[in-house]
């Protein structure tokens, strides 16, 4: 097993507890310790990626430094078995990322699990649009719709 199939399994399985219990026990102790801390759930992702990231980062600049990106540019980038990998790393980070957030969301909003469960496994398959779910579905019409107006400093701690 090579490095990136690595980072590949240790991402895809480190995610699925986090993912989880923001499913079925959004409110449990557990999940705020371990999703309500970016340590646990987001930055061990960042480690993967940051690992095949370095090798990639100077063709990926110059390739999009160099000309406008077009579809075509984008397929032959993505040609790279490596160039793939980091797309799915890329994808599990932002998901997980999108996916605390709609979760931060739907508890401070105190949302049933029979509305933030569906949701949540849309961020985790689709995330732009249960992140645009999430949001609809806590929506807060007096104020603004960005996580800081929705998190209790200690509710999360």
């Amino acid at each position: 097993m090579d490095l990136s199939e690595m980072m590949f399994w240790f991402s895809s399985v480190w995610i699925m507890p986090f993912w989880v219990l923001m499913w079925f026990l959004p409110n449990h102790e557990w999940t705020r310790r371990f999703v309500g801390d970016l340590r646990f759930c987001f930055i061990p992702l960042l480690v993967p990626y940051t690992v095949l990231v370095l090798p990639q980062v100077g063709s990926i600049f110059l390739t999009f430094a160099s000309e406008m990106p077009t579809p075509e540019i984008v397929i032959d980038l993505f040609a790279d078995p490596e160039v793939i990998m980091l797309g799915w790393l890329h994808f599990l980070a932002f998901d997980m990322f999108l996916g605390r957030f709609i979760w931060l969301r739907m508890v401070a909003t105190q949302r049933p699990l029979y509305i933030s469960a569906p949701i949540l496994i849309l961020c985790t398959m689709v995330a732009p649009l249960g992140c645009g779910l999430g949001i609809a579905a806590t929506w807060n019409k007096d104020g603004p719709i960005d996580s800081a107006s929705f998190i209790d400093a200690t509710a999360v701690q």
